[in-house]
């Protein structure tokens, strides 16, 4: 991995700091977060504020969303200073998040290796990384393989469709489900249950519980007749998780897995339809699939904000005083265009993985490799079955999701013609020394 050419501030930058009483926390809800939204509220308080700025999760719910590559890299890698215990949240303990808040669905603490710290954290971990360390490549690319041929199937005939939900939603969904060992009916249930359980909206406490009554109903049968699947394994891993840690590990992966991958997904096919320098470049071998799936992560990471780290006591970060019991989010989208870590140009290095969209320190994704080859192979397959692709709408018509957690496409139409047969073979890439493409920024 190429590092990224990091420059450390100082921990007392120059500027006074700004009391939080005197300071209007600023709306991380609301219209406008979709499409450019963002990541225009991004630089606009970086100008004001600095790399750490204040921000309201919902009405009266205040935090801190921490932009600079550097601060971000702090945060995450100091568990003596900031923790990812949501139960030292100050907000909570003094009655202004209340248990009812649909916000608890989504911070709210669960005995999983994301709401861990230390030997806790390290235990779960090693239990979830070993499960996924079990699943063998060659099989989960075939399954994604024949996945995406049957998504693709079901659509081929109307030379039309959506590649949000009829590809990039399910295909992830499907995989992860049987890599769970789960059925296609309970694979579609799983599906609907972590899209409204990410959705972060009133309706999310209900379909957190229907997406645990799920996972648990699959685990006490995985507990009778258990198979080669990642349920299996954690019930069995040596670590003895107790049924209520796998569950909700579980939970935490699923979640994770089926949102940031169809993410990851849908918006490297919007480039790939949208920037014809992309697009020129993979088709002549100037680029990979992997590489263009790195400048997504850098450009438009699946994941925008990531909570929550608590702050353990009163510390300065940035030009903020933080005080114990705060939360912090991890702005890992702003993160990405600090301009302290990006190139003279504005635009990241062609094979630079020194992004955040998988986070960093102790609590770095586990599942990294696993997402990558669904994502990798699921734009291979339809490149592949579907050369003729081109999007049925304008670019600027195009639907985003309005959430400040993810980003995402929430349609995406495409029209196509001739398609390819599922048994016509791969054809071959060679690697060749050209420039840096995918410069052009969204609008």
């Amino acid at each position: 991995m190429t590092a990224a050419p990091h420059r450390p501030r100082p921990d007392t930058p120059p500027g006074p700091p700004v009391r939080p009483g005197r300071t209007r926390h600023v709306p991380l809800y609301g219209p406008g977060l979709d499409g450019d939204g963002l990541p225009a509220l991004y630089e606009r308080l970086r100008v004001e504020h600095g790399p750490v700025a204040p921000v309201a999760l919902a009405p009266g719910a205040r935090a801190w969303l921490v932009m600079g590559y550097g601060e971000l890299l702090r945060v995450a890698r100091r568990e003596q200073e900031f923790s990812h215990d949501p139960r030292h949240w100050r907000l909570v303990h003094e009655g202004r998040v209340t248990a009812d808040s649909p916000l608890l669905a989504f911070f709210g603490w669960r005995p999983a290796l994301m709401f861990a710290d230390g030997w806790r954290h390290r235990r779960m971990r090693a239990a979830v990384a070993d499960a996924l360390g079990r699943v063998d490549d060659g099989e989960l690319g075939r399954l994604v393989r024949e996945t995406a041929d049957r998504l693709i199937d079901s659509f081929t005939g109307r030379h039309e469709a959506d590649l949000v939900p009829h590809y990039a939603h399910r295909l992830p969904a499907r995989v992860v489900a049987r890599l769970l060992g789960a059925d296609e009916q309970v694979s579609r249930r799983l599906a609907e249950a972590v899209a409204g359980t990410a959705a972060a909206n009133a309706d999310s406490p209900h379909a957190g519980r229907r997406l645990e009554r799920l996972l648990l109903a699959l685990l006490r049968e995985k507990r009778r007749a258990p198979g080669p699947d990642l349920a299996s394994w954690l019930l069995t891993h040596p670590a003895s998780l107790r049924e209520e840690e796998v569950l909700h590990n579980l939970v935490v992966t699923v979640v994770a897995a089926h949102q940031a991958t169809k993410n990851w997904i849908a918006t490297t096919l919007r480039l790939l339809l949208t920037d014809p320098a992309l697009r020129s470049s993979l088709d002549g071998g100037c680029l990979t699939v992997d590489e263009a799936l790195d400048l997504v992560l850098w450009r438009f990471p699946p994941t925008q904000n990531f909570p929550g780290r608590y702050a353990l006591r009163d510390v300065r970060l940035g030009r903020q005083e933080v005080r114990a019991g705060d939360m912090l989010v991890l702005g890992l989208a702003a993160a990405n265009e600090d301009p302290e870590v990006l190139p003279a140009c504005g635009r990241p290095v062609t094979g630079n993985r020194a992004h955040m969209a998988f986070g960093a320190g102790p609590h770095v994704c586990p599942a990294q490799p696993q997402a990558r080859l669904i994502a990798r192979t699921a734009v291979e397959v339809l490149r592949r079955r579907l050369p003729g692709l081109r999007l049925a709408v304008p670019e600027e018509r195009l639907a985003w999701t309005s959430s400040p957690w993810t980003s995402g496409l929430a349609a995406l139409p495409v029209r196509f013609t001739a398609p390819w047969s599922a048994a016509e073979p791969t054809a071959s890439r060679t690697r060749l020394a050209c420039g840096d493409p995918g410069d052009r920024r969204r609008g």
